[in-house]
């Protein structure tokens, strides 16, 4: 089992967006590596608050599809937008699943719990317990890692 010391791998979440003015005052954002994403504001503030909700609403439907999530490019001195922390640790716990092979029944059979159980770890709208996070990566020979970038 991998106890996070000899093989630390970092899902880079920090997508870089584009943010133009629009026509008819406020802002639109766009996301060079998702065209799915795209939002707008009244000011640059309300903007990004929306980039990030269409961020997530974007990695989603990745998750949906069982496909694997799309990796940023480097910000370039553009602005860049993530996902919030309880977000962030599903879309981590998803690439591990995914990175792995294993299928949800197989987790839910790891875990002890019944299938909508896994499912809701993998839903942004829901409001999981980290704890419940936790128990899914340990299970997975992982652990979770908060740090608090400078």
């Amino acid at each position: 089992m991998d106890n996070g010391w000899c093989c630390k791998r970092m899902l880079n979440l920090d997508d870089p967006i584009h943010l133009e003015t629009a026509e008819e005052d406020g802002f639109i954002v766009t996301f060079p590596d998702g065209p799915e994403a795209i939002t707008q504001g009244e000011d640059e503030d309300e903007a990004l608050l929306r980039a990030v909700d269409a961020l997530e609403t974007a990695l989603s439907f990745y998750m949906d599809a069982r496909r694997p999530l799309p990796v940023p490019s480097t910000a370039a001195g553009r602005p860049i937008v993530h996902p919030s922390a309880l977000e962030s640790a599903k879309l981590a716990l998803y690439a591990e699943v995914t990175m792995k092979g294993v299928r949800k029944p197989e987790l839910a059979r790891r875990l002890g719990w019944r299938p909508p159980q896994v499912d809701r770890l993998f839903d942004l709208q829901h409001a999981s317990r980290f704890d419940q996070i936790e128990a899914a990566a340990h299970a997975l020979g992982r652990r979770v890692n908060v740090t608090l970038p400078v």
